[in-house]
C-alpha cells in the first residue's frame, strides 16, 4: 500500500505530523475523521523519500537502549495509563522525554502504528531486541484484561530488579578485574622493557645465557616472546576466542558451555543462584498479569539465558500440557533446588503458585547478594597475594644473576 504523509489535529488543537499505509488518500481521511482528528493535508510520499527515510531508521535502530531507559519507559508509561491519558498521547510525551535515540525512533513508530489500527503489543512486538517475548506478553495480557497499568508497573518493577541484579554483579565483579588488568600491565612492562636492560647489563659484565639460573631463562625467553613474536600470542588469543564463540554459536556447543557456567567451582554456583533468581520472577511476574501458563513457561525459557535451564523449564511446559506437574519435571531435571520444587509444589496446590515463586525469586536475590559479597571479600586477598608472587617472581629472577656476579667477585 502506498505511504501519506499527514497533519492532523486532535481535540485539543495538538498538531500531528505522520505517515501511514493506507490503500488511498479518501482512505486515510475517513480513518483519521473516525479517531476524531480535523485533517488539514495528506500528501503521499514518493518513494525516494520513502527509502530514505527507512534508511535513516535503520541507522537509528542499530544503536541499543539500555535497560535503565526501558525501565523509565515502563514506569513512566504505567504512571500516565493509570492518570487515565490516552495511549497516543502517553507515547507522544514518552517520545518527548525519552534521550535515547533508537528508543524515540522506536517509539515515534509504535505510535503511528496505533493510530493506524494496531494494538500496543503487536507493535512492540516488531522489535523484539528492544521488547522481549515477556515484554509483549505483559502487554498483550494488560490489553485484553484491561490492566494495562498494572501490567506496565510489574514490567517496570521486573526491569528494575534486573538492572540491580545486574548492577550488583558488575560492581563485584570490577575490582578483580582491574586488578588482573594491573597485573598483568606491570608484567608486560617489567618482562618488555625493564628485564632486556637488565641483562644487557648482565651480558656486558661477562656473563653469559647458559650462566643465568632457570628462572632468569624462563622469563628471558618470555620477554623475547612477547617483543619479537607479540603477532602470534594475538593471533592465537583472537583465535581461541573466534572458536569459543563459534562453539558457543552452535545449539549442541550452547549447551555443553552453559553446563560448563554452571560446574565452575565458585562463580557456577553464582551462576546458577542468578539463573534460578531470573526464573522464578519472570514466572511470577508473567503468572501475576494473568499470561497463561503455557505461555510463560515458553517466555520464561527464552529469557533464563542458560539452555540447560530452559530445557528443564520446557520439559516442564510439555509436562503441564499432558495434564502433569510442574514441579516433577525440575525436580528430575537436577538444575533446581530441593526447595524450589517444594515451593513451586506448595503453590500449585495452594492456588498461590504467583506468591510463592515471588518468595523465591527474593531468596535466592538474597542468596546471590550474599554469595558475591563472600567472593568480593575472599577475592581481594588472593589476588594480592597473586600480584605478589608474580611480581616477586620476576624481580627476583632480574638480580639472581647479580647475586650470581656478587658472590664471583666477593671469591
Amino acid at each position: 500500500m502506498p505511504t501519506f504523509a499527514y497533519t492532523a489535529r486532535d481535540s485539543t488543537n495538538r498538531v500531528i505530523k505522520e505517515t501511514a499505509e493506507a490503500s488511498s488518500k479518501d482512505a486515510l481521511i475517513q480513518s483519521l475523521r473516525e479517531r476524531g482528528l480535523t485533517v488539514d493535508s495528506v500528501e503521499e510520499q514518493k518513494a525516494k523519500a520513502l527509502a530514505k527515510k527507512k534508511t535513516s531508521s535503520f541507522k537509528l535502530f542499530g544503536g541499543k537502549v539500555s535497560l535503565k531507559d526501558f525501565s523509565m519507559f515502563c514506569r513512566q508509561f504505567a504512571t500516565m495509563i493509570n492518570a487515565g491519558v490516552s495511549l497516543v498521547r502517553c507515547l507522544d510525551v514518552l517520545e518527548q522525554q525519552t534521550s535515547s535515540a533508537r528508543l524515540k525512533e522506536i517509539i515515534r513508530d509504535i505510535q503511528v502504528e496505533i493510530q493506524g489500527g494496531a494494538t500496543l503489543s503487536r507493535s512492540m512486538g516488531k522489535y523484539p531486541r528492544v521488547f522481549s517475548n515477556l515484554a509483549v506478553g505483559l502487554v498483550r495480557a494488560g490489553e485484553v484484561g484491561g490492566v494495562l497499568d498494572e501490567t506496565l508497573d510489574r514490567l517496570a518493577e521486573f526491569s528494575e530488579k534486573d538492572m540491580e541484579l545486574r548492577r550488583k554483579v558488575k560492581s563485584a565483579m570490577t575490582y578483580p578485574v582491574m586488578v588482573m588488568i594491573v597485573a598483568v600491565g606491570i608484567v608486560v612492562f617489567l618482562v618488555t622493557f625493564i628485564l632486556p636492560k637488565f641483562m644487557d647489563l648482565f651480558l656486558e659484565l661477562g656473563m653469559t645465557e647458559d650462566q643465568f639460573p632457570g628462572p632468569t631463562r624462563l622469563l628471558m625467553a618470555s620477554s623475547n616472546f612477547l617483543t619479537s613474536k607479540w603477532w602470534l600470542a594475538a593471533i592465537i588469543i583472537f583465535g581461541m576466542v573466534t572458536a569459543i564463540n563459534r562453539i558457543k554459536a552452535t545449539k549442541t556447543g550452547k549447551r555443553y558451555y552453559d553446563l560448563l557456567i554452571l560446574k565452575v567451582p565458585v562463580f557456577g554456583s553464582l551462576n546458577h543462584k542468578i539463573a534460578v533468581a531470573r526464573f522464578a520472577r519472570t514466572l511470577a511476574t508473567l503468572l501475576s498479569s494473568g499470561v497463561p501458563i503455557l505461555q510463560a513457561m515458553e517466555t520464561v525459557a527464552g529469557t533464563v539465558d542458560n539452555d540447560v535451564i530452559a530445557d528443564a523449564v520446557l520439559m516442564s511446559r510439555a509436562s503441564i500440557r499432558e495434564g502433569d506437574t510442574i514441579a516433577a519435571p525440575l525436580a528430575d531435571s537436577k538444575m533446581f533446588p530441593p526447595m524450589v520444587v517444594q515451593m513451586i509444589a506448595i503453590g500449585e496446590e495452594t492456588g498461590q503458585l504467583d506468591s510463592m515463586l515471588t518468595k523465591v525469586a527474593e531468596f535466592y536475590e538474597g542468596e546471590v547478594d550474599a554469595a558475591l559479597e563472600s567472593l568480593t571479600a575472599a577475592l581481594e586477598p588472593v589476588l594480592i597475594v597473586f600480584l605478589g608472587v608474580v611480581v616477586g617472581f620476576i624481580v627476583i629472577s632480574m638480580f639472581l644473576p647479580l647475586v650470581g656476579i656478587i658472590g664471583e667477585l666477593s671469591q
